[in-house]
C-alpha cells in the first residue's frame, strides 16, 4: 500500500508534523508530544521498529495506534503492554463539498485564549482524543454564545495532499442548530482552498456519524483500526 492515507499517522509524524514529535523519536518509531496527542506508529514490522516502538510507548503511556485494517502493520504492536481496546475506525475523504442552502453562522478563529475552553468542551463531548495543546495542530474555529465556546472544528493530521478535520463537537445544550455542519464546512473549505484534499475518521458503527459526514461530500475510503494502550 503506497497511498499517503494508509500510514496517515506514521506520514504525518514524520513530515509536516514532525517538529511536535518528542525528541527521542527517531527514523524507527514517532510519538507525538503527549501534550499534544497520543499518536506512536513504528517505520514498519521490522524487530528493530517494533522495539523502539515498544521503548516511546513506554517512556510515554497513553499512546495509541491507527493503522489500515487490512493493511501490514495493523498488528505491529508495542511489545508487552496491555490493550485496553481496538476499535474500528472509517477513513473518509472528500474532494469537495456539497451544496449547502443552510444561512452562514458567525464564527471565529479560536486563539491560546481559548484553549482552556477547548479543552472543557472536548472533555465534555469526547469527540476523540484531546490534549492540553491538541490545539497547536489547528487552526480551530468555533462558535461562542455570550463569551462560552459552544462548538468547534479544526484539523490534525497532515500528509502530501491531504488534511485531516477533527476534533467537531458541540455543547450538548446547543446540538441541533447545525453548527456541526457549519464549522466542518468552514474547515473543509479552507483546506479545499490550499488545493488539498480534506479526510477524518469516524467510528464504524456510529452510522449516524457516517451519514452526516456524507452530507458534507465525504465518502468511505478505507476501514481503520484504532488500537488504545494501557497507561
Amino acid at each position: 500500500m503506497t497511498h499517503p492515507l494508509d500510514r496517515a499517522v506514521w506520514n504525518a509524524l514524520t513530515t509536516r508534523l514532525s517538529s511536535f514529535t518528542t525528541r527521542d523519536s527517531d527514523a524507527r518509531a514517532v510519538r507525538i508530544d503527549p501534550e499534544i496527542g497520543v499518536f506512536v506508529s513504528a517505520a514498519d514490522g521490522s524487530p528493530e521498529s517494533r522495539a523502539r516502538l515498544t521503548e516511546l510507548a513506554r517512556r510515554h503511556p497513553g499512546a495509541s495506534l491507527v493503522e489500515r485494517a487490512d493493511g501490514p502493520m495493523v498488528d505491529v504492536l508495542p511489545e508487552g503492554i496491555a490493550i485496553r481496546d481496538r476499535i474500528a475506525l472509517v477513513q473518509m475523504t472528500a474532494t469537495e463539498l456539497t451544496p449547502s442552502s443552510a444561512p452562514e453562522i458567525a464564527f471565529q478563529t479560536l486563539t491560546e485564549a481559548d484553549a482552556p475552553a477547548m479543552l472543557a468542551l472536548a472533555t465534555l463531548t469526547r469527540p476523540g482524543p484531546f490534549r492540553s495543546r491538541t490545539r497547536e495542530l489547528g487552526p480551530f474555529v468555533g462558535i461562542k454564545q455570550d463569551g462560552e465556546l459552544i462548538a468547534m472544528a479544526g484539523r490534525r493530521l497532515r500528509v502530501g495532499g491531504f488534511t485531516e478535520l477533527s476534533g467537531v463537537c458541540t455543547h450538548p445544550d446547543h446540538r441541533g442548530r447545525g453548527y456541526a455542519a457549519a464549522l466542518s464546512r468552514v474547515v473543509v473549505g479552507e483546506i479545499h482552498a490550499t488545493g488539498e484534499a480534506a479526510f477524518l475518521h469516524a467510528f464504524a458503527d456510529h452510522d449516524a456519524t457516517i451519514a452526516f459526514y456524507r452530507t458534507l461530500g465525504f465518502e468511505i475510503r478505507a476501514p481503520m483500526t484504532y488500537t488504545i494502550l494501557e497507561s
